[in-house]
């Protein structure tokens, strides 16, 4: 057996766009499978009140690696964009770049969507038209690469990217920037893997959701990604294993998010007829084959291994309607709840955007088969990591991480009583223990837009009682004008601190708008005074 480090590995896998009720472990109603996730929950400690910072993926993806809200960054609503700017700032300190500080050698395998710092302007029609899979131009025939744009492509992308994964704690990286949008290529450290030289083939958009036609490498298909990650992980494992050195390893999956293109023998295992539902059950595979990579290489024992999401499920892969005209069957009509008994999916502030698949296995100190009802949130594993390392936080990092020790060991209560959640929309809601304020009258997303919940004459805000009501059915703000006062208040002390954790004041690094009324044309400004 391979001698092993002191300190423990981490291996963090992070799925993305799967719901709460995807995981079989934690929806024993639900019709879809997850036997290697399952196995994680009796072998370790599965979350049932674990969230997001989000309800969409580039700020939880944030809020995870940083430990702090995703709304105090410059990304106030929506997520970052192709060739987006990254949205991690250069002295800001991360998850790995702590644990670089304390001997950790640490890898991002998988999908990044933080923005790499591409050198070049996107911004000119002669680069490439940002044509959606909706345009006719795209679906109804190949676009063809021009040699003026083959030449632009070929300067733009033989120059390294600036802001990537290694730029922010990483000692390796090799993965996409976004699966479904352009460049179509993998990236090795802050370069890509050849050079893009023609458009994504429209078959490739439309029914497999790549969402924009843009460079790709020839012969590109999103079926080969899932097979790659785990090659790349099953090899810096067994690298790390060798060195006898502590790693963390961050798996971002790219899936079951769109594109959902399901290797062959894969499709149809779900047996419900839906590419999402098969996708889910490739990705379990996928998860299946890290657990045997740490066991073949001999570090199992002496690591923490993570599971979760970085949102909801979202609601557009064939959740409540039949499929894009190629027979697919909705999840829901044949009684698989993505997520589970909560209400929404990805993008809204209600949980069922933010409430997530979250299990810890960590032989010898977690207790198999434990559960833990706490609340817990993504932000959370920079503290943690810090107290596995006996080492403390600067005030100036972290600033929303609590650890979850404690609970991993079940010793005592999490210095998390509360919660703050963020919709698509840049909507708000804070949780503390069993109570809920949304300050939107809709979802804050895409299942019920606020603006027509405003028009229909439906409250500013939303209290609800989780515990008594999971399903944030009853709205009670009226009963209890008191709670929701004092859920305002705690808001914004939140936000005026800059941090929610003990410590020095923290800045922003913008000013935050908690209702974003500018989004609900027909409510009076006047009426927020009334809270």
């Amino acid at each position: 057996m391979t001698r092993q480090p002191t300190k423990p590995n981490i291996v963090y896998f992070f799925v993305d766009d799967m719901g709460y009720g995807d995981a079989s472990c934690l929806n024993p109603d639900g019709k879809i499978q997850t036997p290697n996730i399952d196995r994680l929950a009796r072998e370790g400690m599965v979350f049932t009140d674990a969230h997001s910072s989000s309800a969409v993926c580039s700020p939880s993806r944030y809020s995870l690696l940083t430990g702090r809200y995703n709304w105090r960054s410059s990304l106030q609503r929506g997520i970052v964009g192709p060739y987006g700017d990254p949205l991690i700032a250069p002295d800001r300190l991360t998850v790995p770049g702590f644990l670089k500080q304390h001997d950790y050698h640490t890898a991002c395998i998988g999908k990044w969507h933080l923005g790499q710092g591409w050198d070049f302007e996107v911004d000119k029609a002669d680069f490439h038209p940002f044509t959606s899979h909706s345009s006719t131009s795209t679906t109804d025939a190949d676009l063809t690469a021009t040699p003026e744009q083959q030449t632009l492509w070929r300067e733009a992308f033989s120059k390294p990217t600036t802001g990537g994964p290694t730029t922010r704690g990483f000692d390796y990286y090799f993965g996409v920037d976004i699966p479904n949008w352009p460049p179509y290529c993998f990236i090795d450290t802050d370069r890509t893997v050849g050079i893009p030289s023609e458009f994504l083939p429209s078959r490739l958009i439309g029914d497999n959701q790549a969402s924009i036609s843009g460079p790709a490498m020839p012969y590109w298909h999103f079926e080969q990604l899932l097979p790659t990650w785990a090659q790349k992980a099953d090899a810096y494992i067994g690298e790390r294993a060798a060195a006898m050195e502590p790693f963390f390893l961050y798996l971002p999956m790219t899936s079951p998010h769109t594109p959902l293109s399901v290797n062959k023998p894969w499709i149809g295992k779900s047996g419900l007829n839906n590419l999402y539902a098969d996708l889910v059950i490739e990705t379990d595979d996928v998860f299946g084959r890290i657990l045997t990579s740490l066991e073949e290489h001999g570090v199992a024992e002496n690591t923490l291994v993570i599971f979760a999401s970085d949102n909801g499920c979202a609601h557009y892969i064939g959740i409540s309607e039949d499929g894009r005209g190629n027979g697919e069957k909705a999840m829901e009509p044949q009684g698989h709840f993505p997520s589970g008994p909560y209400r929404g999916y990805k993008s809204d502030v209600w949980d069922g955007g933010h409430r997530i698949p979250f299990i810890a296995r960590w032989p010898g100190l977690i207790r198999p088969g434990s559960t833990c009802d706490r609340i817990v949130c993504l932000s959370d594993v920079m503290a943690t990591c810090a107290e596995i390392i006996g080492d403390t936080l600067p005030d100036n990092a972290g600033e929303d991480s609590v650890s979850m020790m404690p609970l991993f060991q079940e010793t005592g209560e999490s210095g998390r009583s509360s919660v703050v959640h963020h919709s698509i929309s840049g909507k708000f809601a804070i949780r503390d223990g069993r109570w809920k304020l949304v300050l939107c009258p809709g979802s804050g997303g895409w299942s019920h837009d606020d603006a027509q919940a405003a028009r229909d004459g439906l409250p500013l805000v939303q209290l609800y009682d989780i515990q008594a009501d999971p399903g944030e059915t009853r709205n009670l703000h009226a009963e209890y004008s008191d709670r929701v006062k004092a859920l305002l208040g705690l808001l914004k002390k939140y936000v005026a601190d800059g941090r929610s954790t003990p410590g020095l004041r923290q800045e922003n690094d913008v000013p935050v708008d908690i209702w974003k009324l500018d989004t609900m044309p027909d409510i009076n400004p006047a009426v927020i005074d009334d809270y």
